[in-house]
């Protein structure tokens, strides 16, 4: 079996989990900026370049990724948020873009098959892509609404320069994560198909979208709803939510996907909301007691966490769904569905 085949093979058994924050536990090393260069000559200043740290720190990046794999991670992602040539324009360093995506993907690969070594239970891993700060969908100036920072296939260019690395450093999926622009992520996925045919093979998708408020759009204005009509199409292993609010804030909207996605649902939500402070007070066991809510109402297939969680939150979710059973496979009626920011079903 081909790796989708063995993730959907685990999924029908339990409910998987997949990793937490890479942000948060970075802030915990307290690095300096000459940390985060290493020996390379460059001209901005680096603290805060996470992905960066794959090349200059790889132990830093392979402690965390173990962490997650201990505390009972089935999938990991790559440090690769802003591993895009538009996110490291910021740090002038998008002439490392490649380095950063092949090492990620390895240093990923290499923690999950010494824990897939160890216990026999099957370990994957997914490239991460963040939505970059560019949006396809809307004007950042207000007096010009049409005009456009970025253009799709400039974007679309992008992801595929990164997806191709991934691939080439390991990866099992790509992960087009945290999408506030639904037009983003197309760009994504026309990038990742584009690579498959090149390969001769399936690339596959887990698409995540992000709420931007209580309504449950997202910024491009989307409902869930109308997002996956709009992204049906690629055929996603995965679909679901992340970042965003926390659990309890993110319950109704998880429903609502779970009742239509005729594919596995994947959540990873953010420890509560933040502090004054920028930081997370939700404690491993709240987040655990959340989850156990949502697996007991059969809403997930794969679950983790985002800004704010560690491998105790990912250790508390385990225990939380032990022994649950995993989300049946919503099997809607066949209908044609179209979508502005609202889905459009069009009736026989």
């Amino acid at each position: 079996m081909n790796a989708a085949d063995r993730f959907r093979a685990e999924a029908a058994k339990r409910i998987l989990l997949t990793d937490g924050a890479f942000g948060t536990m970075i802030q915990g090393y307290r690095l300096t900026e000459e940390d985060y260069r290493g020996g390379l000559d460059l001209g901005f200043d680096q603290k805060g370049n996470n992905d960066l740290l794959v090349i200059t720190r790889p132990h830093v990046i392979a402690e965390i990724t173990e962490a997650y794999l201990d505390a009972g991670s089935d999938m990991v992602s790559t440090n690769t948020f802003n591993a895009n040539r538009i996110s490291q324009a910021d740090y002038g360093a998008e002439h490392l873009v490649r380095d950063m995506n092949i090492a990620a993907a390895q240093i990923a690969r290499d923690a999950a098959r010494a824990a897939e070594a160890k216990d026999g239970r099957p370990r994957f891993v997914a490239g991460a892509l963040g939505p970059t700060n560019k949006t396809l969908s809307l004007s950042p100036d207000v007096n010009d609404p049409g005009y456009r920072a970025i253009e799709f296939d400039e974007l679309k260019d992008v992801y595929r320069d990164q997806i191709d690395a991934l691939l080439d450093g390991g990866v099992d999926f790509i992960l087009i994560e945290t999408i506030f622009d639904t037009l983003n992520a197309k760009a994504g996925i026309m990038a990742a198909l584009e690579a498959g045919t090149a390969r001769g093979a399936d690339v596959p998708l887990m698409i995540s979208f992000t709420v931007t408020d209580m309504s449950g759009r997202n910024l491009s204005g989307h409902s869930i709803e109308a997002f996956w009509a709009t992204v049906r199409h690629a055929r996603p292993l995965t679909i679901g939510l992340n970042c965003s609010f926390g659990a309890p804030q993110l319950r109704p909207h998880v429903a609502a996907l779970s009742a239509i996605a005729d594919t596995l649902v994947m959540v990873y939500p953010n420890a509560g909301l933040p502090n004054d402070l920028g930081q997370y007070d939700e404690e491993p066991e709240t987040t655990g007691g959340f989850i156990r809510e949502w697996a007991d109402t059969g809403l997930i297939n794969v679950i983790g966490g985002c800004c704010g969680t560690t491998p105790q939150h990912i250790a508390a979710m385990r225990h939380a769904v032990h022994g649950a059973a995993p989300r049946p496979i919503a099997h809607p009626p066949v209908r044609t569905v179209l979508a502005g920011l609202e889905p459009m079903i069009l009736a026989a």
